[in-house]
């Protein structure tokens, strides 16, 4: 009868002290400021723009785009070999070299020269599904998505061929995109560019005057991004991620109190920060390939 009493006691006890931690947890979550919910539904002065390469995408477009254009006799297996290395070199690094960056350009460049737009548009398409859709980061897609679903659009920023972009933004069910521009005449590469690659600081000015077609708030937008060469265009929204980050931007976003995010490990990280906006010099190269885009899209 004792031992019946003490446990009865002991359990009224131990509800009263359970019910009293219940309401002091409560308590302290009402007081606790929420983050603001983002991207904002209905926000239609807001954007996202996101980088390809190891962001969006594991590896470089342009290394699978040759790969792909190998297997179609494009070009001889010497040349595979200087493909494989690179992207075999970007893999295990993950960032953006200048001297293998244009490596690559120029071998792209030579090798489509002469040869129609339409034909490579056609077969960029079968690349896609060969070497690049099993490639795309779920988490990076969902990110995407989100923008999407909040009635944003969501744009490809990336110094991969505007048509490769292209071809990748219209299959994710993206915007658009913005890319490096190849000049055709007569709808034939002639195996120049037209302005500069779409890099660094060129991509900034590409958001930046796309930002203003399109009558966007680049305070409300979103920017994504793996590489320390794409601070300049992180620093121009509200809202900038670091996306896989290299080690300069991992470095660069802690300090700020950017948000991270890690799909390359399965570590996540988030944290809001509220970045100064960067002034960047105009490019023409990036002007144009915004201003182009918001043509062709009118």
């Amino acid at each position: 009868m004792l031992a019946g009493e003490a446990a009865a006691e002991a359990a009224r006890k131990s509800s009263q002290e359970l019910a009293e931690l219940a309401e002091l947890a409560q308590a302290t979550a009402d007081e606790t400021p929420s983050e603001p919910e983002f991207p904002v539904v209905g926000d239609d002065l807001a954007a996202a723009f996101f980088d390809l390469d190891n962001t969006v995408m594991q590896g470089a477009a342009l290394f699978h785009f040759g790969r792909g254009l190998y297997k179609r006799k494009f070009f001889q297996r010497r040349e595979l070999a200087r493909f494989a290395w690179q992207q075999a070199w970007f893999r295990l690094a993950g960032v953006e070299d200048p001297e293998h960056m244009q490596d690559a350009r120029d071998s792209a460049l030579s090798i489509v020269k002469g040869h129609r737009v339409s034909e490579l548009m056609s077969i960029g398409e079968e690349i896609y599904d060969e070497y690049m859709a099993d490639r795309i980061w779920p988490g990076t897609r969902a990110l995407a998505q989100a923008h999407l679903d909040a009635g944003q659009k969501v744009w490809l920023v990336t110094a991969a061929p505007v048509e490769t972009a292209t071809i990748i933004a219209r299959r994710l069910g993206l915007t658009g995109a913005l890319g490096t521009v190849a000049e055709s005449v007569d709808g034939v590469y002639t195996g120049r560019l037209v302005g500069e690659p779409l890099h660094g600081p060129a991509k900034a000015e590409a958001v930046r005057a796309l930002a203003a077609a399109e009558g966007l708030d680049l305070t409300r937008c979103a920017a994504y991004s793996d590489s320390h060469n794409d601070i300049p265009m992180l620093s121009l929204v509200g809202h900038p991620y670091a996306i896989n980050p290299d080690a300069k931007l991992r470095k660069h976003a802690r300090e700020r109190e950017w948000r991270l995010r890690d799909y390359r490990t399965g570590r996540k990280a988030a944290k809001v920060g509220i970045p100064a906006a960067a002034g960047v010099g105009a490019l023409a190269g990036g002007t144009a390939a915004a201003v182009a885009l918001h043509r062709r899209r009118r």
